[in-house]
């Protein structure tokens, strides 16, 4: 498996118009998303990335939507991703479209989000699926340096696996868009081979316990039941 963190600069399209087939990629995901926007409540919406900033988020329960990015048309905030200036547990949710594809570092970027995302806070992440027509489009020499073929491509699985680390709990996970160059993204073929979909989406909620209870806290919590079943017998014992 590569690593994550590489040493070269990718530069991202300041618009879904840039990427060939990009308007649908937008459409595809404003749809996928679409379900998702009214059960998000808050205070503030962090829409990382200027991809990010060019989705519609119009049906959201927060209101107060700020964009940042290093550059760009429709951002409110310029700074870099790696280093945003909020406080900590400050945001109630972030979205990251295609953010980490054009990242040299998105650990790093998902550790920022971690910091500024409050308890049970949202995330909602996408990118672009490597085993799909676009993963097969790094393979041919002139085309892995074009939009999007030069962007980074992480498998749905890597994506999880990170998000388990900073102990997210994955509440939806699903591909898209099967035929980049089809409106529709070939929806015979999204219902029976979903995992050959171009775009990847997830979304996930920050938790503050750990999902799988340690080897510690099982022996805590043993304890601790022990100790009360111990106490009510004595109790008993005493009243009867």
């Amino acid at each position: 498996m590569k690593p994550a963190q590489i040493t070269r600069m990718i530069s991202p399209p300041l618009s879904w118009s840039e990427i060939p087939w990009g308007e649908y990629y937008r459409a595809a995901l404003e749809q996928q998303l679409a379900p998702w926007w009214p059960k998000l409540f808050g205070y503030h919406l962090l829409k990382i990335g200027t991809l990010s900033s060019q989705l519609a988020t119009e049906k959201c329960g927060i209101s107060h939507q700020v964009s940042v990015g290093m550059k760009g048309d429709n951002l409110q905030v310029i700074a870099d991703p790696c280093c945003l200036p909020f406080a900590a547990k400050s945001v109630d949710a972030c979205l990251l479209a295609h953010t980490l594809s054009f990242s040299s570092d998105p650990h790093r970027i998902l550790r920022e989000v971690d910091r500024v995302l409050v308890d049970d806070g949202w995330l909602i992440l996408t990118g672009f699926n490597p085993t799909s027509l676009i993963g097969l489009g790094k393979l041919v020499p002139k085309l892995r340096n074009r939009l999007p073929y030069s962007s980074r491509m992480f498998s749905m699985m890597r994506m999880q696996d990170w998000l388990q680390l900073l102990n997210y709990e994955v509440l939806y996970e699903n591909r898209s868009q099967i035929l980049p160059w089809n409106r529709c993204g070939g929806l015979f073929l999204g219902k029976h081979l979903p995992v050959l979909g171009c775009l990847s989406i997830i979304v996930a909620r920050k938790r503050t316990v750990p999902l799988t209870p340690t080897a510690l806290r099982e022996r805590s919590l043993r304890a601790s039941w022990r100790g009360t079943v111990g106490a009510t017998k004595s109790f008993r014992k005493r009243s009867d």
